[in-house]
């Protein structure tokens, strides 16, 4: 049962018809892994900690950079040097102090992957590689746990679930193959971002890890959603799964 600072806390779900009592109970008793603590991570964990997730990890090897300060808003000017699985642990706690967060300070690889996403209800991908987004998703795939991958550059942001296994599903290569990064590929210090639209894509990450464990509206598997913050505009497309796929396919 819900205590009753919790009925307090969480009372504007529950009066949403589609959360309601039940829906806020799964969230208490969900589990999300959350790779990566940046841009896209932060307003991910804060809505998702503040939403009533009972467990979070937080995996990042990563430590905070004033060049982080203008969109990593969990972040403040003294923590320049500290690690950001760390801090994340510490302000959401101070944010929601019922959501168990556990830090990992660690980079995620094909050999601890299984290890670090076994066992949770939903993945929230927010890194900016796609060694490690490949990694990610493959790990998510076997271990059947809905990815939501979430990916940013300058104005634009994109949102997808992903749930391979599914016979009707596609999983995340069967969107970008077997892409990796070049050389020569662009990076966010170079082409900038715009430190909003990594709020307006983690906001949105965040939504359909919700919606992944409280089912409401539409299903989002197998849709990808582009936005446009010079529009602004957002459009959603359907993926189909790819027959020719090297995780998924026939």
């Amino acid at each position: 049962m819900l205590t009753d600072d919790e009925l307090t806390r969480y009372a504007r779900h529950i009066v949403l018809r589609e959360i309601g009592g039940a829906g806020q109970m799964k969230l208490r008793g969900s589990r999300v892994a959350v790779v990566g603590a940046g841009g896209i991570g932060v307003p991910v964990l804060q809505y998702l900690a503040a939403a009533g997730v009972g467990a979070l990890t937080v995996v990042d090897d990563d430590v905070v950079s004033a060049s982080n300060l203008q969109r990593q808003v969990l972040y403040t000017t003294g923590d320049v040097g500290s690690p950001k699985a760390l801090l994340a642990a510490r302000r959401l706690f101070d944010l929601n102090p019922f959501a168990t967060v556990t830090p990992v300070v660690q980079r995620i690889e094909a050999a601890s992957a299984d290890t670090l996403l076994a066992g949770h209800d939903v993945v929230v991908d927010g890194t900016d590689s796609f060694a490690t987004r490949l990694t990610v998703a493959d790990t998510a795939w076997r271990l059947h746990i809905p990815l939501v991958s979430a990916a940013i550059g300058q104005f634009h942001g994109q949102v997808g679930t992903f749930t391979g296994w599914l016979a009707d599903a596609p999983c995340y290569r069967c969107y970008v193959g077997d892409a990796f990064d070049a050389d020569d590929c662009d990076t966010c210090a170079e082409d900038g971002v715009l430190g909003a639209m990594t709020g307006m894509v983690g906001s949105m990450a965040a939504l359909e890890a919700i919606r992944a464990i409280v089912p409401f509206g539409e299903p989002a598997t197998g849709k990808l959603h582009i936005i446009d913050g010079l529009t602004p505009s957002m459009r959603t497309i359907r993926m189909p799964k790819d027959p020719g796929c090297s995780t998924c396919g026939a």
